[in-house]
């Protein structure tokens, strides 16, 4: 048997169109909207505590990436990893478990970020 070979015309990559009748139409797809990551030293991050919506729980919060979701996870495993706890990341805003904001400040600033720390505490 043999395999048949894929075209670039999957159903699942196109967006908001089932059929065209145009035969110069070009389907939208998701790749054409990758975002590209901005270096380290161009990134505006913000780093702050919040306790609203969590239970009482504190978390440390850092927003402000602008990139792949590939990348923003990599540095929130650089976090997590460093202050040893756990977090998530995404929509562009990291969140680490527990009151981090000096040390993933320190952590940031020497990775080569520009950021900032915001709110009291």
């Amino acid at each position: 048997m043999s395999k048949k070979t894929t075209q670039n015309n999957d159903w699942k990559d196109r967006l908001n169109v089932v059929y065209s009748t145009n035969p110069d139409f070009q389907y939208e797809t998701e790749a054409d909207e990758r975002q590209e990551t901005l270096q380290p030293s161009r990134q505006n991050l913000k780093v702050s505590i919040d306790r609203k919506q969590r239970a009482g729980k504190s978390v440390t919060l850092v927003q402000g990436f602008v990139g792949t979701a590939d990348d923003l996870k990599e540095l929130a495993k650089m976090l997590k990893s460093k202050c040893g706890v756990g977090g998530s990341a995404k929509d562009g805003e990291i969140l680490i478990q527990g009151e981090f904001k000096q040390k993933v400040y320190d952590l940031l600033v020497q990775a080569g970020y520009k950021a900032k720390m915001s709110g009291g505490n």
